[in-house]
């Protein structure tokens, strides 16, 4: 299977109980939608699971995967992420976007020069970050994505359009 045929849309956080369910953190705007792309893959695409959600707990979800019968073969799960075929989710409007589809993206800043490539995309609650790396950082440099910082995504062009307060540009080199 094509990696680009699949989008995370959740993680194993771990067991759930004594049968072999598994809390699962899930990504999606809906976090119950998990349940409605169909079966779900891992990332290499070698294994999938069936899931049918039992209910909400801290941090997720407690559900149960096919072919999980024990809580040994749930454990063995925690930390591995869930994949959806990308034909199963639903189109997005014109200004959101899969993180997948952000990965790679070419970076420049709002006069057309090229600052980087979009490395990563991360979450940790306070809203999307995504991270830039270029020749020209320290580090990695990681901006909001909002409007204001981010103006443009490309997806056909492969360019992300990059706004940043001088002073911020010139803390990130």
């Amino acid at each position: 299977m094509d990696k680009t045929e699949l989008i995370c849309v959740g993680a194993i956080a771990g067991s759930f109980g004594v049968r072999g369910d598994v809390r699962v953190k899930s990504f999606c705007a809906d976090p119950q939608a998990i349940a409605s792309y169909g079966s779900l893959y891992t990332e290499d695409g070698s294994r999938n699971f069936s899931i049918k959600l039992i209910g909400v707990v801290a941090g997720g979800l407690s559900a149960h995967l096919g072919g999980i019968a024990s809580k040994e073969e749930a454990d063995s799960l925690r930390g591995i992420g869930l994949f959806a075929k990308r034909d199963r989710l639903p189109n997005l409007p014109a200004d959101e976007f899969y993180h997948a589809d952000l990965i790679g993206l070419s970076v420049q800043d709002t006069g057309g020069l090229v600052l980087g490539k979009v490395q990563a995309m991360h979450n940790h609650g306070a809203g999307d970050l995504v991270e830039i790396m270029g020749a020209g950082f320290k580090d990695g440099l990681l901006v909001p994505f909002t409007k204001e910082a981010v103006p443009l995504v490309d997806i056909k062009a492969g360019v992300m359009i990059l706004d940043l307060p001088d002073e911020a540009e010139d803390d990130a080199l």
